[in-house]
């Protein structure tokens, strides 16, 4: 069971579920989900300094002062939250304060349905975007998607009310709401051109964690997210695909392409099913003792039969899990471009049983079968395979965990990578990148773009000897 501290009390197990978080924030309209809830969690007093009862006497001193001087009368709670927020804006990007609204939205998404538009968004602290709502990705098939919204738009104004000066959590109290009600918002697509309007209908969002379909003689799973349908999805479709697909599949393509993450153990139950048992996932915190490990059981649910996991820099935290498990393992190839780096784990803390909202906070660390921490790293796909899609003069760089204002520091040997690869990044726009980038086209009816990625997996599943011969190379790689 993990602890928020050695002096924590012990927590009831039915009381305790475990989650890893999604690379961003947003949690009200379709992003992070988390891992770790438990009931409860007060620290000793021992355990705080006399120094550090000093300080919170300073800071009692200036809530009073506030609260009796203020040129107008200020509302205490507000007060405390913008003080709880503060407090926590100090420390990492994935650590924050849940109101009771928020905390209850989160449940409902690991569940994997809930009221709203159905967007990831983030909203940043630095940069020409700061202040704005920025759209990280729409779910598939909601108001959101279905309205056209895209990856880095910013919405600038809600229902008449410009969303600068607003707090992230402000902004997703006005998009979500009630189904059948509509919102009037403002999208910013061309930085260079004037926001467009838009009217979208909220609706009841349900997440399909699992999409698959045959691919010749092979399957192709796609997951979504992380959520509690994550496992029994893939099982669904290896059985389906096993009847659909004449003397079963040959092998699998695992998309987890801009998959931001979810729930730990799917993580570790959907790793499970390819591996024959051994440790998948390793979380560790501020003492040893804290260590924790997450190991499979035996049985290939696939008998060995080859995989190819796709991956891009929108493949973060329970995605990275897997990928890095199945990789580490030498029992698949990824494919694709470096992971999005979020190696840190969450603890969701319901605050008075969860009626003031929850406490999110970054307690660890999580590591792959053979010990690397992705944090602010990545994950490097075994076949690099960049892509340029119509309409883009070149490769699109997302943005990283590296990347996010006040990302967990990295070890000294992981801070020397993290700052060559910033380096050479800045060093030369026109330098040629390592691996060119693949125009993909659109299909023959000119509206499809095709996936270039998966075709290029099922090349490669198809020529059984060239699979194992890449599969052993990157083995030998790796070591």
């Amino acid at each position: 069971m993990q602890k928020l501290s050695s002096r924590a009390p012990r927590l009831r197990p039915s009381a305790t579920k475990r989650y890893t978080a999604s690379a961003l924030a947003g949690a009200a309209v379709g992003g992070a989900l988390l891992f770790g809830v438990l009931s409860s969690a007060v620290f000793a007093r021992a355990s705080i300094s006399a120094d550090t009862f000093r300080q919170l006497d300073l800071f009692g001193e200036v809530f009073e002062q506030v609260h009796e001087n203020y040129v107008t009368d200020p509302e205490d709670g507000e007060l405390i939250k913008g003080a709880i927020n503060g407090m926590l804006n100090t420390l990492d990007p994935h650590s924050s304060y849940m109101t009771a609204d928020d905390f209850q939205t989160m449940q409902e998404q690991t569940r994997g349905t809930f009221a709203g538009l159905g967007i990831q968004i983030v909203m940043d602290n630095e940069g020409d975007d700061k202040g704005y709502v920025k759209i990280v990705a729409p779910i598939e098939d909601t108001p959101a998607d279905r309205a056209g919204i895209l990856t880095n738009d910013l919405i600038v104004e809600i229902d008449g009310e410009a969303v600068l000066g607003m707090t992230i959590d402000e902004a997703i109290s006005k998009l979500k709401g009630e189904k059948g009600t509509k919102v009037d918002i403002k999208i910013l697509r061309d930085r260079d051109a004037e926001p467009f309007e838009l009217t979208i209908v909220r609706d009841i969002v349900t997440v399909q964690a699992v999409r698959w379909r045959a691919e010749n003689d092979f399957a192709y799973v796609r997951i979504a997210t992380f959520s509690e349908q994550a496992d029994a999805g893939v099982k669904k479709a290896l059985k389906k695909l096993s009847k659909e697909i004449p003397g079963g599949p040959k092998g699998l393509i695992l998309d987890l392409r801009s998959n931001p993450g979810g729930l730990l153990d799917q993580a570790v139950a959907v790793s499970d099913i390819f591996l024959e048992g051994g440790e998948i996932v390793s979380t560790r915190g501020r003492r040893p003792r804290d260590t924790l490990r997450e190991m499979g059981t035996p049985g290939d649910k696939l008998n060995g039969k080859p995989i190819i996991v796709l991956i891009n820099g929108g493949s973060a935290s329970a995605s990275e899990i897997v990928a890095g498990a199945l990789q580490d393992r030498n029992r698949a190839l990824l494919l694709g471009t470096k992971s999005f780096g979020k190696g840190s784990v969450q603890t969701v803390i319901p605050l008075q049983n969860g009626l003031q909202g929850a406490l999110r906070l970054t307690t660890a660390r999580y590591y792959t079968p053979s010990g690397r921490s992705i944090q602010a790293l990545g994950i490097d796909p075994d076949i690099a395979m960049p892509v340029i899609y119509p309409g883009q003069d070149e490769d699109i760089k997302r943005r990283a965990e590296r990347d996010l204002p006040g990302a967990l520091d990295v070890n000294e040997e992981e801070e020397e990578v993290v700052e060559a690869d910033a380096a050479a990044d800045e060093a030369d726009d026109d330098a040629a990148p390592a691996v060119e980038p693949i125009e993909c086209p659109f299909e023959e009816d000119g509206e499809t773009v095709r996936d270039c990625q998966l075709e290029r997996a099922v090349e490669i599943l198809t020529d059984a000897t060239a699979y194992r011969q890449l599969l052993a190379d990157a083995g030998v790689a790796r070591q």
